[in-house]
C-alpha cells in the first residue's frame, strides 16, 4: 500500500505548487527511484486536467555515458530538451538518487563542459518562469542514499521529508500559507531598500539590492521550501565569505569554500577538499564568478544538515549565495550555466543591517 504521506506530497506538487490546469502540458522529470512518487503525481495531473510527460534518468547511467563521451559529446544538447524548456507548461523535477556519488571520478573538465552547453537552457528557464509563462516546481522522493547522506535510517528520513513538506499534516496547504504570510512581511519591509551589510564570524560582505526585488519563496518552486531571496546587484558585492557547510555540486562534495569578492566578481576561491572542482566551475562561463542569488533560510522545522541543497538551503538561521544564474524575477541579469548554493550559518554573534537598519540577529528577524 502506497505511503500516504506520498500522496499528500503528491497531491500538494500538482494542486499546490505548480497550479497544474486543464491541458496544462506537464513534464515530470526524475531518477528510477523516484518513481512512486512521479507515478503518483502523473495520475494527479491527469485528474487535473493535464497532459503528463515523464523523463526518467538514472545516476550510473549518466555516470557511464560521461566516462565515455568526449568534451564535442558531452556539449552536445539533445533536440528535445529546447522543446520541452521553450513549449511545457509546467516542469516537475523530483529527484531519487540511487548513488549521490556516480559522478565523483568524472573529470572536472567534462563536468564543465556539459555545464557551459546548458547555458542556452537555463536562461530559457529563467526568462519563461520569469514571466510566467513556465511554473516548476523540485522535490525529492526519499532514497536510502539520500538517508546514507544524511545519517539517518530510511525509516528516518521519509519522516524528515514528509515532515519538512508537511505531507505528514491534515492540512499541508494551509501550513504553507503560514510560511507565506511570515516571508512576505518580510519581503514588504525590504521593499525599496538598497544596501545590505552581512557581518558574523564567516562572514564580512556589504552588497547592493538597489531596484532588485526579493521573492517568497513558499513552496511554490521548491519543495520543502522557506526563503526570501533575490539577485543582488552583480558589481556591487565585496568582502569575504566562508561557508559552514559542505557544497554539493554534479555529485561533487566541495569543503571550507571561502570567496572574496571585489566589485561582485568572486577573485579568489579556496576549498580544503575538491577545490580543482570549484575551480573549474567558476570558470564554466564569465557569469559564474558573479552572485545570481542572495538569501535568508526561514524554515526552522529543517533542524539539521542533510548534505542535500533542497532542505539545507532551507534552514533556518542561515543565509546562502549561489553563484552563476540568477532569477530574471529579482532583477538580476547574471547569465551563467551553472547555478551553485552555498551556505553559512548565522546563528551565533551574527547580523544582518539593511540601509543602517538592524534587520537580521543570530538567526531570527528584528523587524
Amino acid at each position: 500500500m502506497a505511503d500516504s504521506r506520498m500522496l499528500n506530497l503528491a497531491h500538494l506538487l500538482v494542486a499546490y505548487s505548480a497550479e497544474v490546469r486543464p491541458d496544462d502540458w506537464v513534464v515530470l522529470h526524475g531518477g528510477v527511484e523516484a518513481l512512486p512518487l512521479i507515478r503518483a503525481a502523473a495520475v494527479e495531473v491527469l485528474q487535473a486536467g493535464g497532459h503528463p510527460t515523464v523523463v526518467l534518468e538514472d545516476d550510473e547511467t549518466q555516470a557511464a555515458m560521461a566516462r565515455v563521451a568526449t568534451e564535442e559529446q558531452l556539449a552536445w544538447t539533445s533536440p528535445l530538451e529546447p522543446v520541452v524548456y521553450e513549449q511545457a507548461d509546467v516542469l516537475m523535477f523530483i529527484r531519487g538518487a540511487s548513488n549521490t556519488r556516480a559522478m565523483t571520478q568524472i573529470p572536472p573538465a567534462k563536468q564543465r563542459a556539459a555545464q557551459k552547453a546548458r547555458t542556452p537552457l537555463m536562461a530559457t528557464f529563467m526568462r519563461r518562469s520569469a514571466e510566467g509563462g513556465l511554473r516548476w516546481v523540485s522535490t525529492l522522493f526519499p532514497t536510502a542514499a539520500y538517508a546514507q547522506e544524511a545519517d539517518m535510517s530510511l525509516a528516518e528520513y521519509e519522516d524528515f521529508v514528509y515532515r519538512a513538506t508537511f505531507a505528514d499534516q491534515p492540512d499541508p496547504v494551509a501550513k504553507w500559507q503560514e510560511i507565506h504570510d511570515l516571508q512576505q512581511r518580510m519581503v514588504d519591509w525590504l521593499k525599496g531598500k538598497r544596501e545590505v551589510v552581512v557581518k558574523g564570524p564567516h562572514v564580512d560582505l556589504t552588497l547592493s539590492i538597489e531596484g532588485r526585488t526579493f521573492i517568497n519563496s513558499d513552496g511554490h518552486h521548491n519543495m520543502p521550501s522557506g526563503e526570501i531571496f533575490t539577485g543582488p546587484v552583480e558589481d556591487s558585492v565585496n568582502g569575504w565569505v566562508r561557508f559552514t557547510y559542505p557544497a554539493l555540486y554534479a555529485g561533487r562534495e566541495v569543503e571550507g569554500v571561502s570567496f572574496r569578492f571585489e566589485n561582485g566578481k568572486v577573485v579568489e576561491a579556496h576549498a580544503e577538499k575538491n577545490e580543482a572542482f570549484l575551480l573549474e566551475m567558476l570558470d564554466t562561463d564569465p557569469g559564474a564568478r558573479y552572485l545570481g542569488e542572495f538569501a535568508v533560510g526561514t524554515n526552522y522545522g529543517i533542524d539539521r544538515f542533510t548534505k542535500n541543497i533542497l532542505f539545507d538551503e532551507k534552514i533556518g538561521g542561515t543565509i546562502h549565495m549561489a553563484v552563476g544564474a540568477g532569477y530574471p524575477e529579482t532583477g538580476s541579469k547574471n547569465k551563467s550555466g551553472i547555478h551553485w548554493d552555498f551556505i553559512c550559518d548565522m546563528r551565533t554573534d551574527s547580523a544582518i543591517w539593511v540601509d543602517g537598519e538592524l534587520f537580521y540577529k543570530d538567526g531570527q528577524f528584528q523587524v
